[in-house]
């Protein structure tokens, strides 16, 4: 005898679905879309979202995370891969221009305008971005700092200013691409922020004296 199918089978692509809400945050912010908005851009009805994703709050954060591995792994792999805290940082700005502007998508950083204009009730959700924001800044920081102690960076370089300086260009950058500014503004404005960074080599003459 053949055994039961149990359920119904998905109607839907569950990850064409997660990339069209992703988008919808992406562009409009989380306060701003709607369950009914969601239905209709993932081409679902709402049973079948919160079967397949649970309630507005964790898709998001699916949403999030499908964007951090799609569009906002090069923070992190400049980071990890760069030799140096200033070719972290050039990376990140520069592969910043790139992405806050790519053809056919939202405009500038979901993590940085995703929660801008989020009520009291999404406290949650603007902390939870903060808190990815902030981890970032950290990493930078502890990257400068230890460039300062191996004498790559001058001794007197402020590892968390200059980390937070950074951070801000970024966040200015992605606000920037949605008033429209184009990949190669940004990339003027990333290479006007280098210039605000020490220069490597610079510590190393006062170790090397006597």
């Amino acid at each position: 005898m053949a055994t039961k199918q149990r359920g119904r089978p998905r109607s839907f692509d569950r990850e064409t679905a997660l990339e069209q809400a992703m988008r919808a945050f992406w562009e409009h912010g989380y306060d701003a879309v709607s369950i009914a908005d969601l239905t209709q851009v993932m081409e679902i009805k709402a049973p079948s979202l919160y079967a397949a994703f649970g309630d507005k709050r964790t898709l998001f954060e699916e949403a999030v995370e499908a964007y951090v591995r799609s569009y906002g792994v090069f923070t992190a792999d400049a980071l990890a891969e760069a030799p140096t805290a200033r070719d972290a940082a050039n990376r990140i700005l520069h592969e910043a221009a790139v992405s806050h502007t790519l053809p056919g998508l939202p405009r500038g950083c979901m993590i940085i305008s995703a929660a801008t204009n989020c009520t009291e009730q999404s406290s949650d959700v603007v902390e939870a971005l903060q808190e990815r924001r902030n981890a970032s800044i950290a990493s930078m920081e502890r990257r400068i700092a230890a460039d300062v102690a191996a004498g790559v960076l001058p001794p007197e370089t402020d590892a968390r200013a200059l980390a937070v300086y950074t951070g801000a260009v970024l966040q200015g950058m992605s606000q920037q691409a949605r008033d429209g500014a184009d990949r190669a503004t940004l990339e003027a404005v990333a290479d006007f922020a280098m210039q605000a960074w020490p220069r490597e080599g610079a510590g190393e003459t006062s170790s090397d004296a006597g």
